[in-house]
């Protein structure tokens, strides 16, 4: 079971707004809207998105990671392995 599911409502609460900030952006396009101003509210929902990663990657580590690196199997290794490499994704993007 995924650490979120605890969380799933408030992620999907979270989702569903950072959705609707893009749907903005989508109507400042086709409305013409100066493109500082557009630039701005790509930033804000950037900002957002990575807001919500790193919550869902601390509870990756908390939650699988924690547990399978306490069961010390090659499982923990590669739990480790892929949350490392998910960090890597995030700080390049």
């Amino acid at each position: 079971m995924p650490a979120y599911t605890d969380h799933r409502d408030e992620h999907l609460r979270r989702l569903r707004r950072i959705e609707g900030q893009v749907r903005g952006l989508q109507r400042m396009v086709d409305e013409d809207v100066y493109c500082i101003d557009v630039l701005t509210q790509v930033s804000a929902a950037t900002r957002a998105l990575q807001s919500f990663a790193l919550e869902l990657l601390s509870e990756h580590m908390s939650g699988c990671v924690a547990d399978a690196a306490r069961a010390g199997t090659a499982e923990g290794e590669a739990k480790v392995q892929e949350a490392t490499d998910a960090i890597a994704r995030l700080v390049r993007s």
